[in-house]
């Protein structure tokens, strides 16, 4: 009960302080009104009125606004109409370019513009299974020559061009390019390694070709047999035989036996086991 009484009057006394509040609080004392002069001087002294380094800088005019103003106003605008256009071709270029792609149109073969040659069609062998269908004269593929028209198919032709595109025309720089491949052979009615009762050769079904050497377009000719004795040749001559494996079904090289010491032997027969590259 007189815990209670207490509580009640704590409450009365306390709001009534709290309604007293504004009118009896005591105020802070007003700040006095500091010299203006004395002011000025002591904050000046304190480097932080009138001092240059705290003031914007102008900014200054640009070389544009000021051109555009010394511009005389009756000069016309350079605009579209009167701008330097690029010379027209001649109809003398276009026509010379189609000419040349027309051209080698028509001395194409196998269906492929890349493949520069002459159709020759079914050629027949003197030894039962020589002999080829639909056989071809390959001149040049993929802008790179033979060093003579070789005889062979299509498929052969097709192998080579892609062998040339992925790693011969580079093989010796981009700057000093393949442009012209020595063959060794091509078809030829013959047994294998020209060795009697022997199997027909795939040169005797127009299927392979013999590749020795190759011209490069400062005149240099690598040629497989000193090529690949030389520190300097001889790793990108390995890197071509080994890129001919896919493309070709047979490649043999100087490290296959005797015979292929001086060229690389490329055809397209197909083996179970893939290809056969030694």
């Amino acid at each position: 009960m007189i815990r209670a009484g207490a509580l009640l009057l704590a409450t009365m006394l306390g709001g009534a302080a709290l309604a007293a509040a504004p009118e009896t609080s005591l105020a802070p004392p007003a700040r006095p009104q500091a010299d203006a002069g004395l002011t000025d001087a002591v904050l000046e002294v304190a480097g932080i009125v009138n001092s240059p380094e705290l003031r914007p800088v102008s900014r200054p005019q640009s070389e544009q606004i000021l051109a555009a103003a010394a511009r005389p106003a009756d000069l016309p605008l350079l605009g579209p109409g009167s701008s330097l256009l690029p010379f027209a071709r001649p109809d003398s270029l276009a026509e010379k370019v189609l000419f040349k792609r027309r051209k080698r149109r028509k001395g194409s073969v196998c269906g492929d513009i890349d493949i520069q040659g002459d159709s020759v069609g079914h050629v027949s062998g003197t030894l039962p299974g020589c002999g080829a269908k639909d056989a071809v004269r390959v001149r040049e593929i993929a802008g790179v020559r033979l060093s003579q028209a070789s005889l062979m198919t299509c498929n052969t032709a097709r192998a080579l061009k892609t062998w040339i595109n992925r790693e011969v025309e580079t093989a010796f720089g981009r700057r000093n390019k393949v442009v012209s491949l020595r063959v060794a052979a091509h078809y030829a009615c013959r047994t294998r390694n020209n060795r009697p009762g022997a199997k027909i050769s795939e040169h005797g079904k127009g299927r392979a070709i013999d590749i020795s050497g190759f011209t490069l377009a400062s005149g240099e000719t690598v040629t497989v047999l000193k090529g690949w004795q030389n520190r300097k040749t001889r790793k990108t001559l390995k890197k071509l035989w080994r890129a001919a494996c896919g493309p070709f079904g047979t490649v043999l090289g100087p490290e296959a036996d005797r015979y292929h010491r001086d060229h690389f032997h490329l055809d397209v027969a197909r083996h179970r086991g893939g290809s056969y590259c030694r």
